[in-house]
């Protein structure tokens, strides 16, 4: 993955970060999991 890519996705990350860890939570216990606006 080029840099400035790379840097926009890991800028998303930490943006996204507790609805990320919200919807691994719920993954991981077989529940539906909520759609996270994309990077743009």
């Amino acid at each position: 993955m080029k840099t400035n890519k790379k840097k926009l996705v890991e800028a998303w990350v930490l943006i996204h970060e507790d609805e990320l860890m919200a919807d691994w939570d719920l993954a991981i216990n077989g529940e539906e999991i909520f759609k996270i606006d994309p990077l743009k």
